[in-house]
């Protein structure tokens, strides 16, 4: 992908059955490029303090994460972890390594868990050595860190990704309605 920007429309990822569940990969094409992604990790793990406060738990208290590279034309480009409520994944398809055929939002709401509110932050930040390497930045390169949170109709944390970003690959797009009445 070499110094190529990818622009990314969060809301794509938000929607259930969307591109057969693999939105990463529909955009990529859109993009004229091939994404794919690899499950590095998954299961039940300890909520550190950002995923916690997040989803409304205390540091510590399980929940389910899902660790993936993103790749974009073979090239490492984001790392997201996904943290779900050990309440709402434990035991099902969130919890392992394999793909989630339909994607984890349509899962999730198969499950009774639509995500209707969704709140994003970004912020920059100097990679860890692991985040530098992986997505083969200098030491002294800022990443974007992304955080979206996803909740229910009454508030209730339901997702929350956390990805690193090389920021020179990446444009963030947002286009919403101006005046929303119904923001909060």
């Amino acid at each position: 992908m070499g110094d190529a920007e990818r622009a990314s429309t969060s809301a794509r990822y938000l929607a259930a059955g969307g591109a057969g569940g693999d939105a990463w990969a529909a955009e990529a094409r859109a993009e004229g490029r091939r994404g794919t992604q690899r499950i590095v990790q998954a299961g039940e793990v300890p909520a550190p303090e950002l995923v916690a406060g997040r989803l409304g738990l205390e540091p510590g208290q399980p929940v389910i994460a899902r660790r993936r590279i993103m790749y974009a034309d073979d090239e490492p480009c984001e790392l997201t972890d996904t943290y779900y409520p050990a309440s709402i994944a434990r035991g099902t398809a969130l919890a392992g390594t394999a793909k989630i055929r339909g994607g984890a939002v349509r899962l999730l709401a198969e499950l009774g868990h639509v995500g209707t509110w969704v709140e994003e932050d970004v912020t920059a930040r100097l990679p860890t050595p692991d985040e530098a390497a992986t997505l083969a930045l200098s030491g002294s390169e800022p990443l974007l860190q992304l955080v979206r949170l996803t909740e229910d109709a009454e508030g209730h944390p339901v997702q929350l990704d956390v990805m690193a970003m090389a920021p020179r690959r990446q444009r963030l797009r947002y286009r919403f309605r101006a005046g929303d009445r119904d923001a909060r």
